[in-house]
């Protein structure tokens, strides 16, 4: 008879064992847990990093057109008489207008670009030709052709008491090899389509403007399209964008309209000046554009407060839209005479700067400086 040897069930080789359902159902449960916060976690960092990025692109916006009004604002009436002082700016406050364009406008002259002085010896209104000092030509880098189509300015002297300027194309220059017999033409009458602050108009005689001035003219006008379908402007032409966009910020440059900046919610001027004339010269404070003053009193501006908003195109996606204390962050604020508005969760960067009209009735190209 056989032996049969019996082993305790501890010396059995170990069955591996698999996961019971509970724990499949209880592991799942945690890594869904995982995945979902990984997942929120990315979605709320993706919201704040686009509208961290819509906040500085309306920074960059703003600070483009602070940049550029700021300079203009600083060169205004460069070569202008001190008779034309009360000429070389206009505004418009649309507040007081009771339109429901809000923003300002500012309309300004000079020859703020390309630095010309040509002194004139000799003006025949009838032909519209200038004829200049020997050499005046000479005395500037452009070459014959680069004045053609050119708008010029010619001011009348210094001791002339007449109120008139001449706005005008140029259409040739002629000259000899040696720099003699040097003159400067002109089309018939003012430029087209150009419209001077104050409705300035050449109706001096040819007497003022010998031992005058030819310049470039830079006639800018600062203004907010709102809408983006001004009426009288056709989109696509003349550099006007249109079709909707509304926020763009234009620069329009003798004429012709330059888009400087977006996502420009509103833009405010204020301005500085001995308006009351006292004996003392004092400056009045700042106050915003009126339109009863005289030539007089806008010819004592010398200071303008230059206020620029920007609005983020759209609203913030990582702020809750509740009635919390952070709502009137979110805001368009109160700026000059332009009330505040209700939270629409669109975020705003303002930018103040004053600007000196430092060169009013000063011709600093004599001496080389800007």
């Amino acid at each position: 008879m056989k032996e049969t040897t019996l082993r305790h069930p501890a010396s059995f080789p170990t069955r591996a064992r698999g996961f019971t359902l509970i724990e499949l159902l209880i592991g799942s449960a945690v890594m869904l847990i995982v995945v979902v916060g990984a997942l929120q976690i990315y979605s709320r960092s993706n919201k704040i990093s686009a509208d961290q990025q819509q906040f500085i692109e309306i920074q960059t916006d703003v600070r483009a057109a602070m940049y550029f009004l700021s300079r203009d604002v600083r060169m205004i009436g460069t070569g202008l008489t001190e008779t034309l002082a009360g000429y070389a700016l206009d505004g418009v406050d649309n507040e007081s207008t009771g339109t429901s364009e809000t923003p300002d406008r500012l309309k300004v002259l000079g020859n703020m670009e390309d630095p010309l002085v040509l002194p004139i010896q000799s003006y025949n209104g009838s032909s519209i030709k200038v004829s200049m000092d020997d050499y005046s030509l000479e005395k500037f880098p452009y070459p014959d052709d680069f004045y053609v189509g050119k708008i010029a300015l010619v001011v009348p002297n210094g001791s002339s008491s007449c109120i008139g300027l001449g706005e005008r194309v140029i259409t040739h220059v002629t000259h000899n090899t040696d720099g003699t017999n040097e003159s400067v033409n002109f089309s018939p009458g003012q430029a087209p389509g150009i419209n001077l602050p104050g409705g300035l108009t050449d109706i001096c005689s040819s007497e003022d403007f010998v031992g005058g001035a030819i310049m470039f003219s830079d006639l800018r006008e600062y203004w907010l399209d709102v809408t983006g379908n001004v009426s009288g402007l056709t989109a696509g032409t003349n550099g006007y964008i249109g079709g909707g966009q509304g926020g763009v910020l234009y620069m329009t440059l003798n004429g012709v309209y330059y888009p400087i900046a977006q996502n420009i919610e509103t833009i405010q001027f204020q301005y500085n000046g001995d308006f009351d004339v006292d004996s003392q010269g004092l400056l009045d404070g700042f106050t915003n554009w009126n339109s009863s003053w005289t030539r007089a009193q806008i010819g004592r501006i010398r200071q303008i407060r230059i206020m620029i908003l920007g609005r983020t195109p759209n609203p913030f996606a990582s702020v809750g839209h509740n009635a919390g204390t952070s709502a009137g962050l979110y805001g368009r604020p109160a700026v000059a005479n332009t009330a505040a508005a209700t939270p629409d969760w669109r975020k705003r960067f303002l930018l103040e700067s004053t600007a000196n009209i430092r060169n009013l009735s000063v011709n600093l190209f004599n001496t080389g400086l800007r």
